[in-house]
């Protein structure tokens, strides 16, 4: 029996609202329960008869909501609860609420503008001002106007910037529930300008092993440095050492965020993986090296580069909360007390800042010219969508006017950013759809292959790797290079193009990849959305999206 949560105070106020008004905003703070307690308060309801949405900003939270609302409910995941991410998905004909990362949603209500089928979308974490949950509000709040005005759409944000949603959702009712409370003490360490960050990291989790009581959580930038602090710790007796991080296996990540079996104390090393959406059992202590590493796009280089920053404030006092989800805890933060001060106070918004290729061909396939014409929290900047005009022109993606060419129609009808659709349609049209499949997949998983910049060598290595993570890769890239006859122009991937070095779904001894879905709605893939007309054809199933940015 589990205890109540602060957000089951305030589910009566939120059902009542959404029995009398189609949209809500829902303001809660990290710990009070949002994500895993509204969507199966709602699946009671009586307007709810279809298919309820989570939208999830990471994969390894979408995976995790779905197996603790399965768990509460006494039922392994896939049946009532789902998933479906880039990489793995389950969930049945039974499955009622579908935890969904938020390309995944784009994708999806791209080939379904109507969501047939659905009654709620529930878009976590908008607080992270994610590109894909911005645009993916954007075009639920589209679709609900011209097409489903039935649809109930629910923003959850855990800071106070619930008024800003409820403007832009037409003066939805902002709900509001308390945070659990446990006492957090703030510890402020400091570091010397010369040392390595992983040293400091380290000698921190030893001075807490011996200050402190429970599991510790560190907060690192990447995976180098997270193995380097590993090293550097080296075997600690009575406590087991985990690794978090989007590149992990499943497996190992349930490991980091489960108790331990023996009981024996638990010490994480995560990247900023771990700052929201999740809950580590037993996580009494977190130490902060205040550093995240974020995918800036360098508008001179044409290219989004990982650069590593001071964390934000809103990010640290997020981490520092991860200490006391469970109980009192303590945060050791890495800098001077009075430096917090001089921290940015948020992330900016990704739209501000991103390539916004990929978003203007959607728009165009949406049936939207220009952006602007939706409605944003923050309009993307004019500068910025010349500049993914001026990209999806020299692709041969749009005409002067703005509308997907046929070439634009066939990459967005792929799950990749348009360089990479361009690269697999003009590689499908020389018979290596397969190859340019895989290096599509290498470039955008880090980790397969290990990290060299040889990708004929990672391609090498990769065939040999063993494990769900690299096996679920390569049923990917062949899902992806049979996409492409269908993409293109019916045109087959010709004779004898070279294998990819992988094994097929038969192979693997698994299902085989699945057949190429159907064209989008529309006629071909143009003006399918809610502003663009089209049969109401049945929607083929939800290709996964990559993430534009984000671990």
């Amino acid at each position: 029996m589990t205890s109540p949560l602060p957000i089951h105070a305030v589910l009566p106020a939120l059902l009542d609202v959404l029995r009398v008004a189609s949209n809500a905003v829902l303001v809660a703070p990290p710990g009070a329960g949002k994500t895993t307690a509204v969507a199966p308060a709602l699946l009671g309801e009586a307007w709810c008869t279809g298919e309820i949405l989570l939208l999830s900003p990471r994969r390894l939270a979408a995976r995790a909501a779905a197996e603790r609302m399965a768990a509460l409910a006494g039922e392994s995941v896939g049946k009532t609860f789902g998933y479906a991410t880039r990489m793995d998905s389950k969930r049945s004909a039974a499955t009622r609420v579908t935890v969904v990362t938020e390309g995944i949603f784009v994708n999806r209500i791209q080939a379904d503008p109507e969501l047939a089928g659905v009654s709620a979308v529930l878009f976590d974490e908008v607080h992270e001002r994610s590109l894909d949950s911005d645009f993916g509000l954007a075009l639920a709040l589209d679709a609900q106007g011209a097409l489903r005005p039935d649809l109930r759409l629910v923003a959850m944000s855990a800071t106070l910037d619930g008024t800003r949603f409820s403007g832009l959702m037409g003066d939805a009712p902002v709900v509001e529930s308390e945070g659990r409370s446990y006492p957090l003490t703030l510890r402020h360490l400091g570091r010397a300008a010369e040392a390595r960050i992983e040293d400091s990291v380290a000698g921190a989790v030893r001075q807490a092993l011996r200050e402190e009581e429970g599991g510790i959580l560190a907060f690192l930038p990447g995976v180098a440095e997270i193995e380097r602090t590993a090293e550097r710790l080296g075997d600690i007796g009575g406590a087991m050492l985990h690794r978090l991080h989007g590149s992990l296996e499943p497996a190992a990540q349930r490991a980091a965020i489960a108790p331990d079996p023996e009981g024996r104390r638990k010490i994480v090393l995560a990247t900023s993986i771990a700052e929201t959406s999740l809950t580590l059992d037993g996580i009494r202590v977190v130490v902060d090296s205040g550093l995240a590493r974020r995918p800036r796009y360098d508008r001179a280089a044409g290219m989004t580069r990982l650069v590593t920053e001071r964390a934000s404030q809103a990010a640290v006092t997020q981490r520092a909360g991860r200490a006391a989800r469970q109980g009192p805890g303590t945060a050791y933060r890495l800098w001077e007390e009075a430096a917090t001060a001089g921290l940015p106070r948020f992330d900016p918004p990704e739209i501000l800042e991103a390539d916004l290729s990929a978003l203007m061909l959607d728009c165009a396939l949406w049936g939207v010219t220009d952006p602007r014409q939706l409605a944003w929290l923050d309009p993307p900047p004019e500068a910025a969508i010349a500049e993914a005009r001026a990209r999806l022109g020299a692709l041969e993606a749009i005409d002067p006017d703005g509308r997907p060419t046929e070439h634009g129609k066939a990459i967005a009808r792929l799950p990749l950013p348009p360089r990479l659709g361009h690269m697999l349609v003009r590689a499908s049209e020389r018979g290596m759809a397969r190859t340019a499949a895989a290096v599509a997949v290498l470039l955008g998983e880090r980790g397969l292959g290990g990290s060299d910049a040889d990708l004929e060598l990672r391609l090498r290595r990769w065939k040999g790797e063993r494990g769900q993570r690299a096996e679920n890769a390569r049923r990917l890239a062949e899902r992806w290079s049979k996409l492409v006859p269908a993409a293109a122009s019916g045109r087959g991937l010709g004779g004898g193009p070279p294998r990819l070095p992988s094994d097929s779904g038969a192979d693997a001894g698994g299902p085989p990849p699945p057949p190429p879905p159907p064209p989008p709605r529309g006629g071909g893939g143009g003006g399918g959305g809610a502003r663009g007309g089209g049969g109401a054809a049945p929607p083929p199933p939800p290709a996964p999206r990559p993430r534009r940015g984000g671990p």
